[in-house]
């Protein structure tokens, strides 16, 4: 028979640290805490295995099940000394969610279950004091209406609201014994309204019903849109941990709070957090009161803040690693109520596994591990000009840095609205709750009135990588109406700001940013990657001033220079659209010869920049309907400057059009109708490359042909390119080694990529169109129906963000096998939008490519992603 239940508590515990897929994170790390000796309520873990159980049997508990949690929490009493709904004495306990990969904030808890009526009075003589209990009740029922009966949190916060402007209460602390008794009324009134029927009494119902909630909670909405964001499979299920309540709401000998035991911001080795005396747990993370910082604690409680340090100095040796804490103090005495590891800014990911090596807690290899390569665009956001001057109107905390602008918005829905409109937004809210998840996720930046280093947006954004001001008392939010006021100006919807996250700054309007510096630990880090790694990692660019960016971040050559990108200037958009419109073979080449020192001009200043690393142009790609007007207004510009009619402009444009142009007249095909396109394209690359060479570089230029499907294709393109590199080495009076080699992006040509790799130098695996023609997926209008596949579960992720690799990725694998079984030295690489993907870059490793191409700023990312793929081999 399954075993679902394990429990933890005097001193011994029925997990370890190591069982996190059963007793998820946080069950897990309560079982090894116990373990070693460290004060944690007893209690009970249900496995996560029992989530999936109870959502594949539409909420229906596994049997054995109940007698399990019955035994269990006899044995829960029995250490106590209390129990469940005893009126004189009653054992209250937490119902608290857990999953193996931490999802802060996105599923739910249930504190105090086990109050009723009579419990209350028990409580109130128990402890002596009245205004401790009967806000414990007010306390369950707040949150059992919202977590476990769905009622709109909003009218319960609203009563509480009303009693405190009656009772002339600033805070919630304010309140007296007999105005939470009666608030307790209210809330049980509002209850039976809003859900028919009275509020339950009954502990042991109570319990069932908080426990199906976290289960369900597991499937909420912003569960799911967090496991989509941070990648998270949806079949890991989740905990639920039952443990015996500690009150840190008992009087100024108690208290709550929220440690990491370094910075999570910059890493530094000091213990940083935020408590709050005479609080539960939720008022610290919920921003409801601003906490104080942790260092404050030796004052005010000398004897707990030394134990605190003693611990968390213990659980970091322990775990090796940076530890997120929370704690409750009761009456004076200490208790843990979780450890893991603490979700950290890429900064300071790096920082702390730099420092933590040089520490002797950890090796250079698991350094390499700690920090997710994803994590380091977080590193690349630009930060606002110091030279600037700036108008700063509020200040709060510096939660997650950076710089952001954007035009306020209010809401999550509003935020998402307007960036899939193309606007950039700043949420602002007075608090965010998971339920703004979606929203967060789409704002280039955060600010919160109330809430502090440790609330929920400091948190989460932190994690986004996204700039976040928190706690920002001096503005007065007005949700509903859209705006919000400091100093008596009112900013509204639509209104651009500025935060400076690094600063904790609200500036007024758009602040111009510049791009981030990179620390010595960044630098340390990818030294380390660079030992590690096989794969090499160059850049994606077209331009001398991009190429020069990815050399900065460490880019080892080009893998795709767009030479398409190129007609679009200018100075050159006229004599691209004389060639298309020439009617004969010498027009067209007249028109061209205007374009060959241009283009010879674009490849000198790539190859300069590169400085001897290799470089990959590809051939002119799209199809040529792209360069020509398409309305009439463009169109009588376009003649007015060329000196023909619009009407032949439009006329051109309407023949060029095709039903489906991806998979038109387009690449190779190009070549193969004018053929004279791809001899000035290669001229002007061999002739560049011949200058350099006699002024001392040395360099080989490598020559792409893009979309072949047919191994004639490209015979008949190859021979060009070599045609002309030996005419113009002969005028030059230059030898120069250069290489020809093309994109495998039609399933076609990875079918055949034996056949190819006879006559190609090189494969670059485009993975765009591999994808679209594999999956038969359109990626301009994917948008459309696959977030609806990843939400239903169909696929897990956009197929043109991460390589699918059970299928496109079999294509991929197969094409390196065939390639390199007819040519053995085959230079393999891949230059579409999955070279700078970490799980892609890693799968490239694992099929035996040369190197990726990505984005400038994606390259740290990827040269980590290949570090972690070779340690996982």
């Amino acid at each position: 028979m399954s075993k679902y239940v394990y429990s933890f508590g005097g001193g011994k515990a029925e997990g370890t640290k190591e069982m996190k897929n059963i007793l998820g994170g946080k069950g897990a790390n309560l079982a090894e805490m116990t373990n070693v000796g460290i004060p944690v309520p007893p209690g009970f873990t249900i496995s996560a295995e029992v989530c999936n159980l109870y959502n594949s049997e539409s909420g229906a508990w596994p049997p054995g099940l109940a007698e399990e949690i019955s035994e269990n929490l006899r044995n829960l009493e029995k250490e106590m000394g209390k129990r469940l709904g005893d009126p004189s004495d009653p054992l209250l306990v937490s119902i608290r969610s857990g999953a193996a990969i931490s999802m802060p904030g996105m599923m739910d808890t249930v504190l105090n279950l086990g109050i009723n009526d009579e419990a209350v009075s028990g409580l109130v003589a128990k402890s002596g004091n009245e205004r401790f209990a009967w806000d414990a009740y007010r306390r369950f029922i707040q949150m059992f209406s919202d977590v476990v009966a769905g009622l709109d949190s909003k009218k319960f916060e609203k009563q509480l609201e009303r009693i405190k402007k009656e009772k002339g209460a600033a805070l919630d602390t304010d309140l007296d014994s007999a105005d939470l008794k009666e608030l307790v009324a209210r809330y049980k009134t509002l209850y039976k309204e809003e859900s028919g029927h009275d509020f339950p009494q009954d502990p042991q119902v109570q319990l069932k019903l908080a426990i199906n909630a976290v289960f369900d909670s597991w499937g909420n909405e912003r569960a799911i849109v967090y496991r989509n964001i941070n990648r998270i499979p949806h079949d890991l299920g989740t905990a639920v941990n039952v443990q015996a309540m500690v009150f840190g709401n008992m009087g100024d000998t108690s208290g709550t709070g929220v440690a990491f035991t370094r910075n999570p911001t910059n890493g530094e080795k000091k213990f940083f957090g935020e408590y709050l005396l005479n609080a539960q747990g939720e008022d610290v993370v919920a921003g409801i009161r601003t906490p104080r910082p942790i260092s404050d604690l030796e004052n005010t409680m000398p004897e707990v803040y030394k134990q605190l340090v003693e611990i968390y100095q213990r659980l970091e040796s322990h775990y090796k690693d940076m530890q997120d804490l929370e704690f409750t103090v009761q009456e004076g005495k200490l208790y843990l109520l979780q450890t893991r590891n603490g979700k950290r800014t890429a900064a300071a990911a790096i920082k702390v596994a730099v420092d933590m090596v040089g520490e002797g807690l950890i090796d250079k290899r698991t350094a390499l591990m700690r920090v997710e390569p994803q994590q380091l665009d977080q590193l690349l956001h630009p930060r606002i000009d110091p030279s600037a001057a700036v108008e700063v109107i509020a200040r709060g905390l510096p939660a997650s840095p950076g710089a952001a602008v954007g035009q306020v918005v209010f809401t999550a829905e509003t935020a998402v609205e307007w960036a899939a409109a193309g606007k950039t937004v700043i949420l602002v809210r007075s608090e965010t709750s998971p339920e703004d998840i979606a929203g967060m996720n789409v704002a280039k930046g955060i600010l919160t009135s109330r809430g502090g280093m440790t609330s929920h947006a400091a948190v989460v954004a932190r994690g986004m990588g996204t700039c976040c001001v928190a706690g920002c008392g001096e503005i007065s939010v007005d949700e509903a109406g859209g705006s919000f006021t400091v100093d008596g100006a009112v900013y509204k919807q639509g209104d651009t700001i500025t935060l400076n996250g690094t600063t904790g700054e609200v500036i007024k309007g758009s602040v111009p940013l510049i791009e981030p510096q990179l620390s010595d630990d960044f630098a340390t880090l990818m030294s380390w990657a660079d030992e590690v790694r096989h794969l090499r990692v160059r850049t994606n660019a077209d331009t001398p001033h991009d190429a020069e960016i990815a050399r900065k971040f460490g880019a080892e050559g080009i893998g795709l220079c767009r030479t398409e990108h190129m007609f679009f200037g200018e100075d050159r958009i006229t004599s691209v659209r004389e060639m298309i419109l020439a009617s004969d073979i010498d027009s067209r080449k007249a028109a061209l010869a205007k374009l060959l020192p241009m283009q010879r001009s674009d490849f000198l200043g790539i190859f300069k920049a590169m400085k001897d690393l290799p470089v990959t142009i590809r051939l002119l790609d799209p199809p040529l309907h792209e360069f020509l007007p398409h309305t009439e207004k463009e169109a009588e510009a376009t003649a007015a400057v060329m000196g023909v009619s619009p009407q032949e402009l439009l006329e051109k444009a309407e023949n060029l059009k095709e039903l489906n142009p991806m998979l038109g007249h387009r690449g190779c095909r190009l070549g193969v109708t004018y053929p004279e396109i791809y001899e000035m394209q290669s001229r002007a690359i061999i002739e560049a490359a011949c200058e350099l060479k006699r002024e001392g570089y040395s360099l080989i230029p490598e020559i792409m042909i893009p979309l072949v499907g047919f191994v004639n294709e490209f015979r008949v393109m190859a021979e060009i390119v070599h045609k002309t590199a030996k005419q113009v080495m002969q005028e030059q009076g230059v030898e120069l080694e250069y290489l020809v080699g093309t994109m495998i992006e039609v399933p076609r040509a990875a079918l055949t990529a034996d056949l190819i790799a006879e006559e190609a130098m090189f494969f670059s695996f485009g993975t765009n169109d591999l994808t679209q023609m594999t999956l038969g997926f359109s990626r301009d209008d994917v948008a459309k129906f696959v977030p609806e596949y990843i939400r239903q579960g169909i696929i897990k992720e956009d197929p043109f963000q991460v390589l699918d690799q059970e299928g496109v990725g079999q294509l991929v694998k197969m094409s390196v096998e065939k390639g390199r079984q007819t040519n053995p030295k085959l230079k393999i690489g891949i230059c579409g939008e999955h070279g700078g993907e970490p799980s892609s870059v890693m799968f490239c490793h694992s099929v035996g490519m040369d190197y990726v191409s990505c984005s400038p700023f994606r390259i740290p990312i990827a040269r980590l992603a290949a570090a972690q793929g070779k340690l996982k081999d």
